[in-house]
């Protein structure tokens, strides 16, 4: 696997300033695949000073220039889908099908609709006696996780172009060789130098380099609570505006009325899509009283069908906690049903589609992110009984509801503290608002609203 020995930074590759590196492993067999820098704080610096040199000009680019340097990228992008399918599946270790639908397919979708976005925002608008404009907030210091290595750089780096902003990513360092062949993808789009940088290395040094740094402006972070909340204690030294899109423990609550089949079928796969190492997966499974044995006995054996069909998890640290998750669900009582702590036997960061039944509110299980293909099913009263255990936890991500009749769920489904809900198995939408409520992060991605995040807002009055 072929990797860069050094930086992106102002339209070029350079070397870094210190020898560290960072060892990249393919989930799959724990072999090494690459190394690459691991950066310092000389580093960040100088990718944020050529950010802020080049701030001016891509600020001032009008906006149609600016979405047709994002259109190119898109095809850029487009033309070496093969190729980024194969490095996510090296380096997070997904397998190759799901890289191709989804871990490639997106970013290049989210892409293009920012090409869009940017030549049709409305930058300016009169109000009264008065033009308010729309302007790029400035540096923009985006850090992003390994889980979907691609999706979370575009669904940063593109709204924050197409605003007129300039960028300094710093991709998580399981997962750097996707970055690497984004900052590829910007060069031979013809993205001016300078308008975006890229520093591989490690979070508490590259990461918080970036977060302290006095010449950024805004910090957009996706990743774990804990770490949001360093991030946000950092930049928030320096004023700075941060933008989190962080953990989840979303609801899927299948209402008595609802196909009970499809909807646990769905939300198994749900949960097991990228080994479970998804912020926004419905890892808890609400179903009423009377139809919950039938429910679990269905999870059971729909999990039971993705053993050999999921990749590993990203590194063993990731292994280890999953299945200490697993450990302590069984320790509290929860019934297992399907998978189990016990890795399997071949190589690589495994664990095994796990579903846990008599799951109830106060259990571990219940209440934390595991991050892995770990499904908890829980059961209800009656609606407000529902809404009570789907709001009970101190995340607020993202959800589904299920009920015969779409108004029904809808109704619902707006009682939920949540910020995303899908009804009766809505498909994504690339222009929607992603982000969530409580603990779950501030701000929004993707669409106009996450254009938005990247803008300030200047009023004149006549």
């Amino acid at each position: 696997m072929n990797a860069h020995d050094g930086m992106y930074i102002d339209g070029a590759w350079r070397a870094a300033v210190g020898p560290d590196t960072i060892a990249v492993l393919n989930p799959a067999d724990e072999q090494v695949i690459a190394q690459v820098p691991a950066g310092s704080a000389e580093d960040v610096d100088a990718a944020v000073r050529a950010a802020r040199a080049a701030l001016p000009g891509w600020a001032a680019t009008p906006p149609a220039e600016r979405a047709a340097r994002l259109a190119a990228l898109r095809d850029v992008l487009a033309a070496r889908k093969d190729e980024i399918a194969e490095t996510v599946t090296a380096e997070l270790g997904s397998p190759l099908p799901f890289s191709q639908k989804v871990h490639a397919a997106s970013p290049i979708a989210v892409c293009g609709s920012y090409a869009e976005l940017a030549a049709s925002f409305p930058f300016e608008e009169k109000v009264g006696n008065s033009t308010v404009y729309q302007e790029p907030i400035g540096v923009v210091a985006a850090i992003t996780p390994w889980n979907y290595p691609l999706h979370q750089v575009v669904a940063k780096v593109a709204p924050a172009l197409a605003a007129g902003c300039t960028v300094v990513l710093k991709p998580a360092e399981d997962t750097p060789l996707t970055a690497q062949l984004f900052a590829e993808a910007v060069h031979e789009a013809g993205v001016p130098a300078g308008v975006f940088n890229l520093v591989t290395g490690l979070g508490p040094v590259a990461g918080q380099a970036l977060a302290e740094h006095d010449a950024v402006d805004m910090v957009s972070f996706t990743g774990s609570t804990a770490v949001g909340r360093s991030i946000a204690a950092t930049a928030g030294a320096g004023l700075k505006k941060v933008a989190l899109e962080l953990g989840g423990k979303s609801a899927n609550v299948i209402l008595p009325s609802a196909d009970l089949g499809r909807a646990v079928a769905v939300g198994v796969a749900n949960v097991m899509a990228n080994s479970g190492q998804t912020c926004s997966a419905w890892t808890r499974m609400l179903v009423h009283e009377d139809r919950y044995e039938e429910a679990v006995e269905l999870a059971a054996q729909a999990a039971a069908k993705y053993g050999d069909r999921i990749g590993p998890l990203v590194n063993a640290k990731q292994q280890a906690r999953v299945r200490g998750y697993i450990e302590k669900g069984v320790a509290e009582g929860a019934r297992l049903v399907a998978g189990g702590p016990e890795a399997p036997a071949d190589k690589g960061f495994r664990v095994a589609p796990t579903v846990f039944a008599d799951v109830t509110c106060e259990m571990t299980i219940a209440q934390e992110e595991i991050f892995g293909p770990v499904l908890s099913v829980l059961k209800y009263r009656d609606e407000d009984d529902a809404v009570r255990i789907a709001n009970g936890t101190v995340y607020g991500l993202a959800g589904a509801v299920w009920a015969a009749d779409e108004a029904e769920a809808a109704a619902f489904a707006r009682r939920l503290d949540t910020g995303q809900v899908d009804i009766n198995g809505g498909r994504f939408n690339p222009l929607a608002p992603f982000g969530g409520y409580k603990h779950s992060g501030v701000g929004r991605e993707l669409g106009a609203h996450g254009l938005a995040e990247f803008l300030q807002t200047k009023s004149l009055q006549f």
